[in-house]
């Protein structure tokens, strides 16, 4: 049975399988075994003002934005920490890459690396920061914005950003209808259990952000 079908990605990768840790290369390269269309991951600014994917302020006790490269080579030896240049390389010609700046101050850098590595198969730069959105809207107007929230919000209807992505929590069918009425495209986060993908996709989200890889492209799989 065919069933409508949005983007599927994961969170940080393949965040649900232990084998590897999240926002790591090994965690994207596996949300792409398991058959996702792309990843979302996290971008935060270290004390040089290199952008790294890294989830929280703070790495195994180091704060980022007080690290210098040296603080960062041991973890990056092992993989942690890669720089947002070489999650550009490496994945721009392969999927669809969903950005997340978490720090104020990586607009023009985010711009640069965009530039230099354009994804081949769509991309968005998402954002809990409304001042963030409105800068990278400024310096491109033709930037693939989203506008992340996890609680109620009216944001969404001034920030200009195509893309617009509550917590699933707040995703019922009258927000779904108020946002597609606007003209935005909906994503969720996340969405980890079958009825769940299935009632967001019904209600017209183009994307879906899971922690489960596997179970994301199951429940999409033709059967």
């Amino acid at each position: 049975m065919n069933r409508q079908r949005p983007l599927l990605l994961g969170h940080r990768g393949a965040r649900a399988s232990v084998s590897v840790p999240e926002n790591t290369l090994a965690s994207f390269d596996l949300c792409l075994q398991h058959g996702c269309d792309g990843f979302e991951f996290d971008v935060r600014r270290t004390s040089v003002g290199v952008p790294v994917v890294c989830h929280d302020a703070d790495f195994r006790g180091i704060s980022l934005s007080g690290a210098s490269p040296r603080d960062l080579a041991p973890w990056q030896e092992q993989g942690f920490l890669p720089s947002l240049e070489d999650v550009l390389h490496r994945y721009s010609p392969l999927c669809f890459l969903d950005i997340e700046i978490k720090d104020a101050g990586l607009e023009t850098q985010v711009l640069e690396l965009l530039r230099q590595h354009p994804p081949q198969h769509g991309y968005v730069v998402t954002s809990f920061l409304s001042e963030v959105l409105s800068r990278l809207r400024e310096l491109d107007p033709d930037i693939s914005l989203g506008f992340l929230w996890e609680r109620s919000s009216t944001l969404w209807g001034s920030l200009h950003a195509s893309w617009v992505l509550p917590e699933r929590t707040l995703l019922d069918g009258n927000l779904a209808s108020a946002l597609k009425a606007a003209g935005n495209r909906i994503g969720t986060w996340t969405v980890n259990h079958p009825a769940d993908m299935l009632r967001f996709a019904a209600l017209g989200a183009e994307m879906l952000i899971s922690d489960d890889t596997v179970r994301l492209v199951n429940t999409f799989s033709v059967s």
